[in-house]
C-alpha cells in the first residue's frame, strides 16, 4: 500500500522570468499546483516592470507628474522595499535607472560614462517617494523615477503561495521560484525529516554544488556575482551594482545564501549581507534568520549560526569555516 505522505507531484512553469517547480507531498494534486502558479501569474500581473502594462508600471509613467493608488498587496510590498531602500546598507527599490544603463544580463549590455552614471544616481533616491497608507498610493517625486520590486518580488510571492498551501492543507514542499527555495514542512522522504539543499559553486555551470546542507523547514535564497555577467576588454562586470557610486559593487564575496522564516526576509538580507563586506564579522542576524552561508572569490565557504554535523563539503577545493 502507497505511503501517502511520500506521494509526491510536481510541475514545472515559466514565470517571473525564471524556470518555476513546485513539488508537493500528500494528497496535494496537479490542480492545487495550478492553482498556485495562477496565484503568482496575478501577483506577477501587478509587479512586473518588464511590460507595458502593471501596477507598477503605472506608477513608473506617473513619476513626477502624479501619485497613483495601487492593490494593497502590492501598495505594502512597495512600502517595505521604500523603507528598507532608506537605511541605506545597499538595498534599494529605486535603481532600476541604473539597472537598465548597464542592461547586465541583457542586450546591449555595456560599460555606461561617468556623465551618464552620475545623472542616474539623481534618480534613485529613495527618500524621494512619498506613500499615503490611506490611498494606497505612491508618488515617485522626480520625473525618470523608477519602482522596482523584482528584488524581493520572488520571495513574497513564495511566501504567498506558502499561505495557499496552509489554506489547502498542503502540509509539505517545496516552492522553487527559479532557484529561490521555500521548503514547507518536513521532508517526507528522508529519515530524518530534513530537507538537502545544494549551495551552488559561483565558478561553475548551474547544478554544480560545494555544499550540502541539511536544514527544516525555512527558505533559503542566493545572491551571487556569476548570475548575470558583463565581459568588456576593460574587465568583468558583476549585476549587483552599489546605489553610492553606480558601479558594481566590489568585495570578495562571490554568493551569500540566507535560510529564514520568510522567504521575502532572505531576499533582504541576502543584499544587506552582500554590502557588508566581511564574512568574518560578527553576524547580527534580522528577525526570523536562521542561518547564513558566504561564498568568498578566493574559495573559502564561511557559515553562521548552522550545526557542524549539518554541513557536507562536496568540494575539496574550498575551505569551510563553521562560526
Amino acid at each position: 500500500m502507497e505511503n501517502l505522505s511520500h506521494r509526491k507531484v510536481q510541475k514545472a512553469y515559466r514565470g517571473l522570468g525564471t524556470n518555476i517547480t513546485l513539488s508537493a507531498f500528500g494528497s496535494a494534486t496537479t490542480t492545487d499546483l495550478d492553482d498556485s502558479f495562477l496565484l503568482l501569474q496575478q501577483f506577477e500581473d501587478k509587479l512586473t516592470v518588464n511590460r507595458s502594462q502593471s501596477e507598477l508600471m503605472s506608477v513608473n509613467n506617473s513619476a513626477g507628474i502624479k501619485p497613483v493608488s495601487v492593490s494593497d498587496s502590492t501598495y505594502h510590498l512597495a512600502k517595505l522595499a521604500i523603507l528598507t531602500s532608506q537605511q541605506g546598507f545597499g538595498f534599494n527599490a529605486l535603481i532600476g535607472p541604473l539597472v537598465k544603463l548597464w542592461k547586465i544580463g541583457f542586450s546591449g549590455a555595456h560599460v555606461p560614462t561617468d556623465t551618464e552614471i552620475k545623472a542616474k544616481l539623481q534618480l534613485i533616491d529613495p527618500t524621494q517617494v512619498e506613500l499615503n497608507d490611506q490611498d494606497f498610493s505612491i508618488f515617485l517625486k522626480k520625473p525618470g523615477m523608477q519602482l522596482d520590486l523584482g528584488a524581493i518580488a520572488k520571495g513574497y510571492i513564495a511566501d504567498r503561495i506558502q499561505d495557499l498551501w496552509q489554506a489547502k492543507g498542503i502540509s509539505n514542499g517545496i516552492i522553487n521560484l527559479g532557484g529561490n527555495l521555500l521548503l514547507k514542512g518536513n521532508a517526507p522522504h528522508h529519515v530524518d525529516r530534513k530537507w538537502r539543499i545544494g549551495i551552488q559553486d559561483p565558478f561553475a555551470k548551474r547544478g554544480a554544488a560545494i555544499l550540502s546542507v541539511k536544514t527544516g523547514p525555512c527558505s533559503a535564497v542566493t545572491s551571487g556575482i556569476y548570475e548575470r555577467l558583463l565581459k568588456t576588454s576593460t574587465g568583468t562586470y558583476h549585476h549587483i551594482l552599489d546605489p553610492l557610486t553606480g558601479y558594481p559593487h566590489e568585495n570578495n564575496l562571490a554568493s551569500v545564501t540566507v535560510f529564514s522564516k520568510e522567504s521575502v526576509m532572505a531576499e533582504i538580507e541576502t543584499t544587506r549581507l552582500f554590502f557588508k563586506d566581511d564574512p568574518t564579522a560578527t553576524y547580527e542576524p534580522l528577525t526570523d534568520i536562521f542561518g547564513v552561508i558566504f561564498v568568498t572569490k578566493d574559495k573559502k565557504i564561511i557559515t553562521h549560526g548552522l550545526q557542524s554535523q549539518d554541513l557536507t563539503l562536496l568540494d575539496d577545493s574550498f575551505e569551510l569555516s563553521i562560526n
